[in-house]
């Protein structure tokens, strides 16, 4: 997610909008005369499986002659923005991507029509990190389209060289890898990461405050409240810190942005990230060195509780606007777009399912093999509280990192102004 100032406005003019179109209004941008549905897909659909968007618009022409389909693809940067822009209006596209941790604040503001998943398919076997974040009361507002968990990602040619006989399976197995590759590493190369860990990248963090039995946040009755400086979470933080003073070498005031193209002038040996960047490291137009092509593999990433990392769940859903005035047509491209032919496609393009039981068709052998297995075990979400895109934007997951990292404050202080700032967001609508 973008980080932007915060707007209430806009969720309450959404609110308002909605209310006064009753939902159900006329025709749409991309709804109306001429039997056009308007799709919106992140540049990712484009990017790396435009064959699925060619099948699925073949499959949904022959289903329903004269309808055109027209997909224009979003930039991740400003998506909501113009879907903010539009929904308060009366040109809507008829299917919209979103996140799984953007989801919450338009479904309690009434901006996508309900959706029966018993027309989807393996709409059973979803799963949770997605399918939680299309529900609230009972109903379903938008369909899981595929996730991402991030695994450990390391240079073979570096395990060989140290000696390291392949992949590590438990925390001290991992520790022992990378003091063994500081060891061969470090004396001739100060800036030699044996773990490359970016003080700002939360993404990372939170898998050790959940590794720890923490939480970013906890709801209590019908309100969400800060939980970073509980004794678990502040445990998972401090392991954190331990694993940068130890491993990292570099700017502890970055995130893990251009990750790739860092890992790419070969001055680490594992990082914790998703499955393509293994691929955008060796890749020139990544900022990568194409001379590291097959040097890279992965590994589902150990914890310290002894259990797999919890990888952060992040991934995309499709909701119908509800002032679409072509919602069952809508809701049948998503179906098609979603089912197990879909799935099977996107497994192809080496991403991972929407669901737990086409998990088990993801090569074991490949990239994404780990990913596959660190998916299964469930992961973790950011909590799908109504003020939560308001919580990201104030970047105060990042700046309290940064914080910790830096030794600007301890982890408990951070911690406990963390909460604070997140409490007076994260109820917002």
């Amino acid at each position: 997610m973008t980080v932007r100032a915060r707007r209430r406005p806009a969720a309450l003019v959404l609110l308002l909008a909605l209310a006064a179109a009753g939902c159900s209004s006329g025709p749409g941008g991309g709804s109306g005369a001429g039997g056009r549905l308007t799709v919106w897909l992140a540049v990712d659909a484009q990017e790396s499986w435009p064959e699925l968007v060619r099948t699925t618009n073949d499959r949904f022409a022959r289903a329903h002659p004269g309808v055109r389909v027209e997909v224009q693809y979003q930039q991740w940067t400003t998506k909501n923005q113009k879907l903010d822009a539009v929904l308060a209006g009366k040109n809507v596209p008829d299917v919209v991507e979103m996140g799984n941790s953007e989801t919450t604040n338009y479904i309690v503001n009434g901006a996508f029509a309900a959706l029966d998943p018993a027309g989807y398919d393996q709409s059973g076997a979803w799963l949770p990190a997605l399918a939680d974040a299309c529900r609230d009361h009972g109903k379903t507002y938008c369909v899981p389209y595929y996730v991402g968990a991030r695994v450990g990602i390391y240079r073979t040619d570096y395990f060989a060289q140290a000696g390291l006989p392949g992949a590590p399976t438990t925390y001290p197995e991992l520790l022992a890898a990378l003091d063994r590759l500081k060891a061969a590493n470090g004396a001739a190369d100060p800036n030699f990461s044996a773990l490359y860990l970016p003080g700002r990248y939360w993404y990372a963090a939170m898998a050790f405050v959940k590794d720890a039995g923490g939480e970013i946040a906890v709801k209590d009755g019908d309100r969400w409240k800060a939980s970073l400086s509980s004794p678990n979470s502040v445990a998972g933080l401090t392991e954190w810190k331990r694993l940068i003073d130890a491993y990292y070498v570099g700017d502890r005031a970055k995130d893990n942005g251009d990750q790739p193209g860092v890992v790419g002038q070969g001055r680490v040996g594992v990082f914790y990230g998703n499955t393509w960047e293994a691929d955008a490291a060796a890749d020139e137009r990544s900022g990568g060195d194409p001379k590291l092509k097959g040097k890279f593999a992965t590994f589902p990433f150990p914890g310290p509780s002894g259990k797999l990392l919890p990888p952060f769940l992040g991934g995309s859903t499709l909701a119908v606007p509800a002032k679409s005035s072509h919602r069952d047509l809508a809701a049948d491209w998503i179906r098609l777009f979603t089912d197990r032919q879909s799935q099977q496609t996107l497994i192809a393009a080496n991403t991972l399912p929407n669901n737990t039981a086409q998990l088990a068709e993801v090569a074991a052998g490949g990239l994404n093999g780990p990913s596959a297995r660190a998916a299964a075990t469930g992961g973790w979400m950011t909590p799908f509280a109504p003020g939560w895109t308001s919580v990201e934007k104030s970047n105060v997951l990042p700046e309290m990192l940064e914080r910790i990292a830096n030794g600007k404050a301890s982890v408990q202080d951070a911690a406990r102004d963390a909460d604070r700032r997140i409490d007076e967001v994260i109820n917002e609508r």
